[in-house]
Formats: structure tokens, C-alpha cells, sequence
């Protein structure tokens, strides 16, 4: 006995797939961490990450902080320095995630 396929999976069309990957990155926003440093020198520099944001190609740009407490809507990424630095001795910056060339869907599941 053979069983019939479901009729809610519609046979895999690899030009749409391709389409859609290719809008996909077409549209992503970038990603960021800010990062806050201290020190004057490479040698006695330290940094961490307080902060990660998504710029979008033509619009704003979100920033949340690790801990959750600030979430900004920006003009752009340069902006959220203002917010991560500021006290002496303590300098913000940005580090960009390189952005991807390549996309992938999830397979369909069955119902």
C-alpha cells in the first residue's frame, strides 16, 4: 500500500526558493554589537559588548542593550554611540557583523 502525498506540501520549486533567498538578502538588516572600551592603549585597552542593533538598508536602526533595559529606535547605527559612552575614560564603538552572500529555507513540515 503506497500513501498519498499530503496535499497542503507542493512539490519543491527551486527558482521560487532561489527568488525568495535572493530577496532575503536583498532586504536584510545588518548586524552590530556596540561596544564599550577603556583605556588609552592597545596594551591596557579592555572591551566588552553592551549592546547589539540591526540597521535596515533605507530605515531605522534598532539597538537593544544586553540586559535588556534600552531598546532604541535610531536615524542611524553611529548614533547609539552617544548612549553607550559619555563617562571619562570610556569610549563606545561599533564592530559589524560581516554581512551574509548566502540564504537558506527551512524545509516545509507536514501538518
Amino acid at each position: 500500500m503506497t500513501a498519498a502525498p499530503s496535499p497542503k506540501l507542493r512539490p519543491v520549486d527551486i527558482t521560487f526558493d532561489r527568488e525568495l533567498c535572493e530577496l532575503v538578502l536583498d532586504t536584510a538588516p545588518r548586524l552590530f554589537a556596540v561596544v564599550q572600551v577603556c583605556g588609552d592603549s592597545s596594551a591596557d585597552a579592555d572591551g566588552w559588548v553592551v549592546a547589539w542593533g540591526l540597521a535596515e538598508p533605507d530605515g531605522p536602526t534598532h539597538v537593544i542593550s544586553l540586559d535588556g533595559r534600552a531598546r532604541l529606535t535610531l536615524a542611524s547605527p553611529e548614533r547609539a554611540l552617544r548612549h553607550f559612552a559619555g563617562r571619562p575614560g570610556l569610549t563606545a564603538r561599533l564592530v559589524w557583523l560581516a554581512h551574509p552572500n548566502t540564504a537558506a529555507l527551512d524545509q516545509p513540515k507536514a501538518a
